[in-house]
């Protein structure tokens, strides 16, 4: 194999982009679009298909021709996507039936409710291993299948395609020839038995969904079609769902390791090996990146919804900030908050909680409070929810974590690394590449391609700085003991109303 590039396409909830990766895992090459976010209603979030499918594929000629590299250069193409985000499309014209309906969305909160009254909440656990709410894909696709004039008699016909973000670029990329996903994003959409490995009968009946629709679901590191460029074929080899593969590029194929990305939702994955260990503390178990060689690996996993999406509140609906990176030096240059949270549940509370119709919350205010302390608070938020998470995962797993490794646009932030192994009391490991979901997706292609060996992976990673724990004992218990009660106080108003 000359071939000397492998590129990866990292569909976001924000952004669209291309990264280039040389043999040696470093980034030759960005090329990124922002994407238009859409609010029909409150609580609910889409995407138009065609932007996602017109900026991948934007993005991916604008990297070739800035780098100066060669489409023959390429040896493969890694996809990684915003994982439960639900498209449908006209499988003989291939054009959207209705925008995708972004993971972020809880219109489908009262089907959710009809299925736990129908008694299928431990059937949904035991077989797919999430729990029942609008976060997972089947809902969304149910709820497009009953609102969308005549889709349920195309459904019923044969006629329309299901499928999460990665489903829909390889049949854009591959004009129309292949309706495949791999098992980490199969694993998401509620529809999946993650024990047999196969769309689960039971649960398409409640939801009334035809088989017909769903992709075929192969291995995250296998043949899913060409894209063709400039008369030359390129192979995707590897698909995976963002966490999974941002996992996977933490060295994560081990049993034992445990990452927290920081994007739009915060995500804490713990390989569990092939143990399928079913949560008692609200905590989803799922499907890891597989190999041909290793189909079948569970992952403990705690998704928090509004992670870095807060600091955007911040940015763009609040004017608190003019950008992102500002957050830093703000917690920096002021004391220590005392009794001030922020409880950004935007979109409902995800684990452990899974409360749907929580709302964003401040305590604390006082007449000393100023926007940074404000800022301070919300940005110390996805550290607190993180916390959450990982003593759920400790729980369950029945292991104290010892160590955490991070990634992510918010995994830049010294501030809240350093506050997050305080809260923590473990280290943190940052690596040098925080692009590691790019990567991850990269070296799943890499690996079928015949670029890279599991030992040659293993070696890619480097770390830029780990965060060690400074905080005392007593801080540390008064600061996430003020939480609790905040997130208490936020479900007694919920419950209240």
């Amino acid at each position: 194999m000359n071939k000397k590039y492998i590129i990866a396409f990292d569909q976001g909830t924000t952004s669209t982009r291309t990264i280039i990766f040389d043999t040696q895992g470093n980034i030759q090459g960005i090329s990124q679009k922002e994407l238009t976010q859409h609010y029909p209603e409150a609580g609910w979030v889409e995407h138009d298909p065609n932007q996602i499918y017109q900026d991948q594929k934007e993005t991916f000629e604008t990297v070739l021709k800035e780098t100066g590299i060669h489409s023959k250069d390429i040896a493969t193409i890694g996809i990684t996507n915003q994982r439960e985000t639900t498209v449908v499309w006209d499988k003989e014209t291939g054009i959207p039936i209705y925008n995708a309906i972004v993971w972020l969305d809880n219109r489908t909160k009262d089907i959710c409710k009809t299925l736990k009254n129908d008694g299928l909440g431990t059937y949904v656990r035991e077989h797919t291993g999430l729990v029942i709410d609008a976060y997972f894909s089947g809902t969304k696709l149910k709820w497009i299948l009953d609102h969308v004039k005549g889709a349920r008699e195309k459904a019923d016909a044969g006629k329309l395609l299901f499928g999460t973000i990665d489903s829909w670029l390889i049949y854009k990329f591959t004009n129309g020839k292949h309706h495949y996903t791999d098992h980490t994003n199969a694993s998401r959409t509620m529809l999946y038995n993650i024990k047999d490995l196969k769309w689960d009968d039971t649960l398409l009946s409640a939801l009334d969904i035809p088989k017909s629709m769903l992709p075929e679901v192969k291995t995250s590191s296998s043949s899913f079609g060409h894209v063709q460029y400039k008369n030359i074929d390129i192979p995707i080899c590897g698909v995976a769902g963002d966490q999974q593969a941002a996992l996977f590029g933490q060295g994560g194929s081990a049993e034992g390791i445990a990452k927290n990305t920081y994007g739009t939702g915060c995500f804490i994955l713990l390989n569990n090996g092939k143990d399928f260990v079913s949560s008692k503390n609200g905590l989803i178990t799922t499907l890891a990146c597989s190999l041909p060689d290793q189909p079948k690996n569970y992952i403990l996993e705690g998704s928090i919804f509004i992670g870095g999406a807060s600091i955007q509140w911040l940015r763009d609906k609040m004017q608190l900030i003019n950008q992102v990176k500002e957050t830093e030096h703000i917690c920096n240059s002021i004391p220590p908050l005392k009794d001030l949270y922020v409880v950004p549940a935007f979109a409902g509370l995800g684990a452990p909680y899974w409360d749907a119709n929580a709302k964003g919350t401040i305590y604390g205010i006082t007449l000393d409070i100023g926007k940074n302390e404000i800022i301070k608070a919300t940005l110390e938020s996805l550290a607190y929810q993180t916390k959450d998470v990982i003593n759920a995962m400790e729980e369950d797993s029945g292991k104290p974590l010892t160590w955490l490794k991070v990634d992510g646009g918010a995994s830049a932030n010294n501030y809240l690394m350093q506050f997050q192994s305080d809260l923590l009391n473990v280290p943190v490991d940052r690596p040098k590449m925080i692009e590691i979901t790019a990567l991850g997706a990269a070296m799943l292609a890499g690996l079928k391609a015949g670029i890279w060996t599991k030992q040659d992976i293993e070696t890619i990673r480097e770390v830029d700085r780990i965060f060690s724990p400074k905080m005392d004992s007593k801080t540390r218990t008064q600061k996430y003991t003020g939480w609790l009660d905040a997130i208490k106080r936020t479900r007694t108003i919920n419950d209240a109303q």
